[in-house]
């Protein structure tokens, strides 16, 4: 599943998929973009967004 179609869940429905709230997944995404930004981007871009990159190692 992706982030734009796990967005549209109801909290608890997203806790029990990712085991986090989504208010504390939208705390860790801050947390994680603001590094990437200062990144400088080499190499083949990324085919997942960031969102879709912290979910999946949140579902892992």
């Amino acid at each position: 599943m992706t982030y734009e179609q796990v967005k549209s869940l109801k909290p608890e429905d997203f806790k029990r998929l990712c085991g986090v709230r989504p208010e504390t997944f939208n705390q860790m995404l801050e947390i994680v973009r603001s590094p990437s930004l200062a990144k400088q981007k080499t190499g083949r871009p990324s085919k997942l967004t960031l969102e879709d990159k912290l979910l999946m190692t949140l579902e892992y």
